[in-house]
C-alpha cells in the first residue's frame, strides 16, 4: 500500500553539524530506525520546509520547562478521562489488560484523516459522549477524540467494537453496525472522513490478528515476544507490525528511494508503552522485559497533520511563501507531494533534534542524560505527545506560549490519507 512521489527538482538542503552526528550515531546501531535515515533523505531531496537550529535550541529549553513544570510523563496517559487503563500492578492473565491493548490496537489501527472542511464551525463532525469514563455530563469531541469516544461508546452500548473477533466479521459487525458506531452528533452535517477506509482497515487488520494470533492484539504481543525471546524493543514491535500488516505501512517512493514514516505503527508502540508504563521507572516495563527494556527512545515522532503546525509556530521549522500561501489558502496537498513528504521529514528531524538538545541541556547542568533518555521522560515520543496537545491548545486560544519566539499559527497541511 505505497503511494508513489512525484520527483522533486531541488538541491540538498543544509543540515546542521549536530544533525550529522545525530544520523552517524544512528547508523552505528543495529536497532536504528529507519525512519530517521530515511527522513533525513527525504528532507535533504524535497528542500522546501527547513529546520530553524536557533529555533530548535530556544524551543527545547521551553519544552523542557514545561514538561518539568507540567510534571509530563509517561504515566500522564492514565489521567485522559477516554483512556480505558490497564490494572496494576500487571497481571498478564488479567482479561482487562487484553481487553485495553485491543483497545488501543483499533484506535491506532484507525488514527488517521480527522480534520475537517468545516474546522472550527459546531456542524463539524463530532461524537457526543460522556466527558470521561467517571462522569454523567455529556459533550460533543472532535478530532482524533471523537474517534475514542465513538469507540467507547459502542463499549458502553454492549457492542464489543474493539474484539478483532467481531469486527473482522461482516455477519458479526456489518458495515451498517459499523457506520452506526461512529454516527456523528446531531449538530454535525458530515460524518466521519474516510468511513469506508476505515471499515476496510479494520477488517484487514482483524482478519489477520484472527487468522495468525490468536484473534488479539495480546496474541500478536505473545508472538513478538517469543521471537525475540522475551528482549524485544520498542523499534523491534514497529517493525513486526509494519512487516505484519499492511495497513501500517506508512512508506512511499521518492526519486527512487523507500521513505518510511510509520507514523500509525510507532504511535501503536508508544501508546501501548505508555498505557503499562509502571508506576516506578526503575520497575521493568511488562510489555517489554529484556534487559534493554523498551528503548523507547529509539522511536521518532509520529508524523500528522497537528504537530508540523506547532513546529513551525515554535520558529522550529520555516516555511517557503509558496507553501505558506497553499496552506493559508487551504489547497489540499496530495499524498506523497513533495511539499507533504518535506512538512513529515521536516517535523521527523526537528523533534530529534529538540530531543537531543534536551538531552544536552540535562548533560550541561549535570544531570543525567542517558538515565532520562532509557526511562523515556526525554524522548521524541514523549515530546510528541506534549506538543500534539499543545498545538491544540494554542489553536483553540486555551493557551498562549510565552517566553519564546514564535511565528504566526498557520493553519494545519490537508491532506486525505490513511496514514495519518
Amino acid at each position: 500500500m505505497t503511494v508513489p512521489l512525484e520527483k522533486a527538482q531541488s538541491s540538498s538542503a543544509a543540515i546542521s553539524e549536530k544533525s550529522e552526528d545525530l544520523w552517524e550515531a544512528q547508523d552505528n546501531v543495529d536497532t536504528r530506525n529507519p525512519v530517521v535515515k530515511s527522513s533525513e533523505f527525504a528532507y535533504r531531496a524535497t528542500d522546501l520546509v527547513h529546520i530553524n537550529n536557533d529555533g530548535v535550541k530556544h524551543a527545547a529549553k521551553h519544552i523542557r520547562q514545561k514538561l518539568l513544570v507540567e510534571s509530563y510523563t509517561p504515566r500522564t496517559w492514565r489521567t485522559h478521562p477516554l483512556h480505558i487503563c490497564p490494572s496494576e500492578p500487571y497481571n498478564p492473565e488479567d482479561s482487562l489488560n487484553k481487553s485495553v491493548l485491543d483497545w488501543i490496537f483499533l484506535i491506532s489501527s484507525l488514527n488517521f484523516s480527522f480534520w475537517s472542511e468545516k474546522e472550527g464551525r459546531p456542524d463539524r463532525y463530532g461524537v457526543e459522549w460522556l466527558s470521561g469514563w467517571d462522569s454523567d455530563e455529556k459533550k460533543v469531541w472532535t478530532g482524533y477524540w471523537s474517534l475514542v469516544a465513538s469507540l467507547n461508546r459502542a463499549l458502553e452500548e454492549d457492542i464489543p467494537i474493539t474484539d478483532p473477533q467481531f469486527y473482522s466479521s461482516e455477519t458479526l459487525c456489518p458495515d451498517s453496525l459499523i457506520e452506526y458506531v461512529f454516527r456523528e452528533a446531531k449538530q454535525s452535517s458530515e460524518p466521519i472522513p474516510l468511513l469506508r477506509e476505515r471499515i476496510a482497515v479494520m477488517r484487514e487488520v482483524g482478519f489477520i490478528l484472527c487468522n495468525s494470533y490468536g484473534g488479539s492484539f495480546k496474541g500478536f504481543l505473545d508472538e513478538f515476544q517469543r521471537k525475540h525471546d522475551g528482549q524485544g524493543t520498542s523499534i523491534d514491535l514497529v517493525k513486526m507490525v509494519t512487516t505484519t500488516f499492511p495497513a501500517f505501512r506508512d512508506e512511499v517512493y521518492y526519486e527512487g528511494t523507500k521513505v518510511c514514516l510509520w507514523k500509525r505503527a510507532q504511535i501503536l508502540v508508544a501508546e501501548a508503552w505508555a498505557a503499562f508504563y509502571p508506576a516506578s521507572s526503575d520497575s521493568p516495563h511488562p510489555l517489554f522485559p529484556g534487559p534493554q527494556g523498551p528503548e523507547i527512545s529509539r522511536l521518532t515522532m509520529f508524523a500528522d497533520y497537528r504537530v508540523p503546525q506547532i513546529l513551525h509556530h515554535l520558529c522550529i521549522l520555516t516555511y517557503p511563501a509558496s507553501l505558506l500561501r497553499k496552506l493559508h489558502g487551504l489547497v489540499p496537498l496530495a499524498p506523497g507531494s513533495r511539499e507533504e513528504l518535506s512538512l513529515r521529514s521536516a517535523s521527523i528531524i526537528a523533534v530529534e533534534l529538540v530531543r537531543e538538545e534536551i538531552l544536552r541541556l540535562i548533560k550541561e547542568e549535570g544531570g543525567d542524560s542517558d538515565g532520562a533518555s532509557k526511562a523515556g521522560a526525554v524522548s521524541s515520543v514523549l515530546i510528541d505527545f506534549y506538543l500534539w496537545d499543545l498545538a491544540k491548545k494554542v489553536e483553540s486560544g486555551e493557551e498562549k506560549i510565552e517566553g519564546v519566539e514564535t511565528a504566526e499559527m498557520v493553519p494545519i497541511h490537508r491532506t486525505r490519507s490513511i496514514w495519518y
